[in-house]
């Protein structure tokens, strides 16, 4: 295999290149990619942290009591977090499951524009993403639905059948956002056919899907739940409280346009912006072959021509270049946690701060513009400086491309010979 493909299996299937990493896998990269869909997930330093159940006891009781110093700590444990992920992305002995974690989080995004979500967001990514990333898409959906960050961020903790029993006596009603971000963003997409009434036919399924105030965790709660059948996407369900939303997941999951829709965001995110269809069509044909069998699907990808024809198709996003340069610089991991998760802050990707439930974009002109370009530039150039005065600026570390040596030879400032690698084509794209 040419170096080449050593290049898009580290960057667009993993997480960037270690120093040396090119020409370790350089002779079978494609069985590289693929050993790794295999693999446990190793994920160093995420071990520690608290469960979402725990966070979400610490929180009510924080609001509750008021408790200032308690909201400071959960802060804090954003903070550590958010930095643990980002160090996990350079360390982890398994990079290509680090990116099918970024994608699939990002896909079922929950984000701490809402405040509620800060100490939940890195435990949803840990016990909702993590463990299914390989399994089926039927059951990352349901852990996704089921999980107390998501039941927050959409609002689905609060909503109420207006028929409930609960509903009748507050006088209380639906609230739609889960249903409606389940179909639209999650599922079907916004051209998967189904209609408003869908929506809410969903959202009475999906009521008394809620948070247990004793424990943290997800309960059914029945004086909640609508009463009745509900008709969704052409099927009736007839009632039968949390069962109801189980059997609705299933028919979601397993709708031929969830499998194009999903089909479509993994070509767009390692392939190429503008998909090409036949690589689209190759992986919806996979997912319905396998009933949403995300380690065969991700297999199928990897398999494809298409993936491996056009080195540095993707730009990074800020997420990316800053686990690249982990990767590739070891005096990076001294960074502290702070100047980590500020640096991504700086270049407009905060970790679990996505400005919709849409989630990132996945597009380059989502970071290339003007500004964003100027932004991620200034981090590069005090990054290379920082870097030189912690004695990590062997340049040669990224194993950058013949043109970019040729221009960092001749240079004679150890920082700018640095920031001109870091602020190349062939760091800035993967």
């Amino acid at each position: 295999m040419p170096l080449d493909d050593a290049t898009i299996a580290l960057g667009r299937f993993a997480m960037g290149a270690a120093p040396g990493e090119r020409a370790a896998i350089a002779a079978d990269p494609r069985g590289w990619v693929a050993a790794q869909l295999s693999r446990p997930d190793l994920a160093p330093g995420l071990e520690r942290f608290r469960s979402g159940a725990d966070q979400v006891l610490l929180t009510l009781r924080a609001h509750r009591d008021k408790d200032q110093d308690a909201k400071t700590a959960l802060r804090q444990d954003y903070l550590a977090e958010a930095a643990a992920r980002t160090r996990a992305g350079a360390l982890s002995a398994t990079p290509v499951r680090e990116r099918l974690v970024r994608f699939w989080s990002n896909h079922f995004t929950v984000s701490i524009q809402r405040p509620v979500v800060l100490p939940l967001a890195g435990a949803f990514e840990r016990e909702a993403i993590r463990p299914h990333v390989t399994g089926r898409f039927l059951d990352m959906l349901r852990a996704v639905v089921r999980h107390p960050a998501m039941l927050l961020y959409l609002d689905n903790a609060q909503s109420i059948g207006p028929d409930s029993v609960t509903g009748q006596r507050r006088g209380k009603g639906l609230n739609e956002n889960l249903a409606r971000e389940v179909m639209e963003l999650h599922t079907l997409g916004v051209d998967g056919g189904y209609t408003q009434a869908d929506v809410e036919h969903l959202a009475g399924i999906l009521t008394g899907w809620t948070i247990d105030p004793g424990g943290g965790g997800f309960r059914f709660a029945p004086r909640l739940h609508q009463p009745g059948d509900k008709a969704l996407i052409g099927t009736i369900l007839r009632d039968g409280g949390q069962a109801e939303g189980e059997r609705a997941l299933e028919l979601l999951a397993r709708h031929p346009a969830t499998a194009r829709m999903i089909a479509t965001k993994l070509a767009r995110h390692y392939v190429a912006d503008d998909p090409p269809p036949a690589v689209v069509a190759a992986l919806a044909r996979r997912f319905m072959e396998t009933d949403g069998d995300l380690h065969e699907v991700s297999r199928a990808l990897v398999a494809c021509d298409e993936a491996w024809a056009d080195p540095l198709a993707k730009m990074r996003s800020p997420d990316d270049l800053l686990v690249a340069v982990l990767r590739a610089f070891a005096a990076a991991a001294e960074i502290e946690d702070k100047a980590l998760v500020g640096g991504l802050r700086v270049m407009g990707q905060a970790p679990w701060s996505a400005p919709s439930p849409a989630g990132w974009p996945d597009r380059a002109e989502a970071w290339a513009a003007p500004e964003a370009l100027m932004l991620r530039l200034e981090w590069a150039r005090k990054l290379a400086r920082m870097l030189v005065r912690r004695g990590g600026a062997d340049w040669t570390a990224a194993d950058p491309s013949p043109t970019v040596r040729t221009v960092a030879v001749g240079a004679q400032d150890r920082a700018e010979v640095l920031f001109l690698v870091l602020a190349s084509r062939e760091f800035q794209r993967r």
